[in-house]
């Protein structure tokens, strides 16, 4: 497969630049894919396509204000996204930053009064920064912000408002870890949740922590040469066997997300031979791409993503490429609000 099989175009003042005003107003294409049939609905109307007995599984990751705004030492303004510990080494995350390969080592960084950051060098694609005692919690406090994709604009520390602060986070969410939001979980506020519950559908939590895996680029020709990095997951064993009971019993489950779908999917590969599957925290970097057989999940509801990204090809292996692509070329044509803040679909 090549990138280019998954390249599509879109007017750029489709890109949804702030949520709505409710959670539960987005708009919501539905893709049946056994009739290979599409429909236009809302998300507050979801309980129309679920059925009582369904299990509806969400991503209850905690975005974490990671994107930081700071200087070094000669004034240059620099921005700094923390993506995950560096294992083994205290204090030591895996970062982003803009310009980062003319960073020395030990170099010092400085955001305001409060913190201080010292590099101790390069880790692949990341840059390691060492923050010592609480710095990296003022750091956050002081001057971070949600870590929005680049294409929702904002320009520096005082662009972002309290808007993102409060919606680029699932109502959910409680375990702080993710470097960006699972955002098919941004359109499921409190009451459509309680609606859900009411009408019978069993609704469980795992937790997969988002990170450079979900949003960065593809930068190679053959799709079969990206190389994941990896991404944490825990499942609870309450939650493994409510996962497992559904499937023997028969009963749909429904992702609430890409990322949910790729916990779940990684957590049946290590499911035991009677197919249940085994509570516990892994790291995956399983790839989800054409051809790939989904153990799991039998619905989804996601966002429309970005062309030629790793989410893209998830979502073509669930539904089909060529159905995904007259889906897309549809939402555009019918002026779908597109990416982390837009619109969604509901795939059967």
């Amino acid at each position: 497969m090549k990138l280019s099989d998954f390249s599509y175009e879109y007017p750029k003042e489709l890109i949804a630049q702030h949520p709505l005003k409710d959670r539960d107003s987005s708009r919501m294409m539905v893709l049946n894919r056994s009739q290979d049939s599409l429909e236009h609905s809302k998300i507050s109307n979801i309980v129309d396509f679920l059925n009582e007995g369904d299990l509806l599984i969400v991503n209850d990751s905690k975005v974490v204000p990671a994107r930081l705004f700071g200087r070094r030492r000669n004034g240059e303004e620099i921005e700094l996204l923390v993506v995950e510990p560096k294992q083994g080494m205290t204090n030591t995350w895996r970062c982003l930053l803009k310009k980062a390969k003319r960073i020395n080592k030990n170099e010092k960084f400085f955001f305001g009064m409060q913190a201080t950051a010292k590099s101790l060098g390069r880790d692949d694609i990341y840059l390691l920064m060492e923050f010592k005692g609480n710095s990296l919690d003022l750091a956050m406090k002081h001057h971070g912000v949600p870590p929005l994709p680049p294409y929702i604009e904002r320009e520096g520390f005082e662009a972002y408002s309290n808007e993102d602060r409060q919606r680029y986070q699932t109502v959910y969410a409680n375990r702080a870890g993710s470097a960006a939001a699972p955002t098919a979980g941004l359109h499921f506020g409190e009451n459509l949740m309680e609606r859900i519950e009411s009408a019978g559908i069993e609704i469980q939590r795992v937790t997969l922590h988002v990170g450079i895996d979900t949003f960065a680029p593809v930068r190679v020709d053959d799709v079969k040469d990206h190389r994941m990095h990896g991404e944490k997951v825990e499942i609870s064993e309450d939650v493994a066997k409510s996962i497992s009971n559904a499937k023997a019993e028969g009963r749909r489950i429904i992702a609430v997300g890409t990322t949910t779908t790729r916990a779940l999917e990684s957590a049946a590969i290590n499911a035991n031979e009677h197919g249940s599957l085994k509570p516990g925290k892994w790291t995956t970097d399983i790839f989800i791409t054409p051809g790939f057989e989904f153990k799991l999940v039998n619905a989804m509801v996601t966002n429309f993503h970005q062309p030629r990204s790793t989410l893209l090809m998830m979502v073509s292996a669930f539904a089909g490429r060529d159905f995904i692509l007259k889906s897309y070329g549809e939402a555009i044509s019918e002026r779908y609000r597109l990416f982390s803040y837009g619109d969604c679909m509901l795939i059967l």
